[in-house]
């Protein structure tokens, strides 16, 4: 009677083993690298790109730019305008340092980590505001229109800092000042 009981047990777990057969994808976001990983773990459905006409409504819009208070400068909005590079004083991954120095004038070491500006009080999206998630961060400049802001963006893609139009999505605004 035994023998029997546990070979139906033996049975019932060895068929009761599910294999979950998935077809491999490179599952890859182009905005996800070693310092800011994206968690892939559940199914994500195919999707085509579609594009973004909403942006060539502010190709043509003017504004000025202020470098942490010294010096304005009005520039014409042509798309991705390259403003520097990595900063005096900055780690390799300089985003979090970079707002830094634009939001404050200096480096502040503790806001090299692009989370740490997360602890400051949330705020509204308004000029001097800073969009912040785990793993990036950049300063508003100015509204655009709906979710889209003109940022200053350290590290924001070849090692380069940018000044050019970001959206708010995934992003939590903080007031630095706060």
């Amino acid at each position: 009677m035994i023998k029997l009981v546990l070979s139906a047990c033996v049975f019932v777990v060895a068929t009761s083993t599910a294999a979950e057969a998935r077809s491999y994808r490179n599952l890859q976001a182009p905005e996800c690298n070693i310092t800011m990983p994206c968690d892939f773990s559940y199914a994500q459905p195919r999707r085509e790109r579609a594009p973004r006409p909403s942006l060539q409504a502010y190709r043509a819009t003017q504004m000025t730019v202020t470098n942490a208070g010294y010096a304005a400068t009005t520039l014409s909005v042509t798309g991705d305008r390259v403003i520097g590079g990595r900063p005096a004083g900055c780690p390799s991954s300089f985003c979090g340092c970079g707002a830094a120095i634009r939001v404050f004038g200096h480096v502040v070491p503790e806001l090299n980590l692009a989370s740490n500006w997360l602890h400051f009080p949330r705020a509204a999206p308004a000029p001097g505001m800073v969009a912040a998630r785990h793993g990036h961060v950049f300063v508003l400049e100015q509204p655009l229109g709906g979710d889209m802001w003109m940022a200053y963006d350290a590290n924001s893609g070849g090692h380069a800092t940018r000044m050019h139009a970001r959206s708010l999505r995934g992003y939590t605004v903080v007031n630095p000042r706060g």
